[in-house]
């Protein structure tokens, strides 16, 4: 008898599509279709010459429902390669989060201290609040975005994870 892999593990899955209206509804219909989770999707336009745009999409399975999910995507007509940058080795992977933290008096300056072991930065400031652009993993900025939330209220918009395979592999 043959045991499978049953750990559920994260994977960066970057997908290069034609930039046409409806294919990030396809991709999305997929994943919402069969049951599974994206924990973040985003998506740009790489190639305005030939109307390309890169899709990364973060999910979680086991082995068996990740490869589920790049055979069913390679099959989608404007898909044009799928790469688990999980899999295939070393990959760079930034999202960026504007954290607005409200608080008063040492908490304030709490903040700005936490801030600033982050490199995290002002883009704006009232006599109540602060905004923060970070940039780093989703681990950097779920520990950052902890430690504000214990100094007051806070208020966030992510990006999503953005990602590259190092060295000279491109999709």
């Amino acid at each position: 008898m043959t045991t499978q892999d049953t750990n559920i593990r994260r994977h960066t899955i970057s997908v290069l599509v034609d930039n046409e209206p409806g294919v990030l509804a396809r991709v999305i219909g997929l994943f919402s279709g069969r049951g599974y989770n994206i924990e973040s999707l985003t998506v740009a336009e790489i190639d305005a010459s030939d109307s390309l745009s890169r899709i990364t999409v973060v999910t979680s399975g086991t082995p068996m429902i990740i490869e589920q999910i790049k055979v069913q995507l390679e099959r989608l007509v404007p898909v044009h390669k799928v790469k688990d940058l999980t899999l295939e080795g070393p990959f760079i992977e930034r999202e960026m989060a504007l954290v607005k933290v409200v608080a008063n008096g040492e908490k304030r300056v709490e903040s700005l201290r936490i801030g600033d072991v982050f490199k995290a930065r002002v883009v704006d400031a009232t006599i109540n609040s602060f905004v923060f652009e970070i940039t780093g993993t989703a681990d950097d900025l779920n520990r950052f975005i902890d430690l504000m939330q214990q100094l007051g209220e806070v208020d966030i918009s992510r990006t999503g994870a953005a990602a590259l395979s190092r060295g000279t592999s491109t999709l």
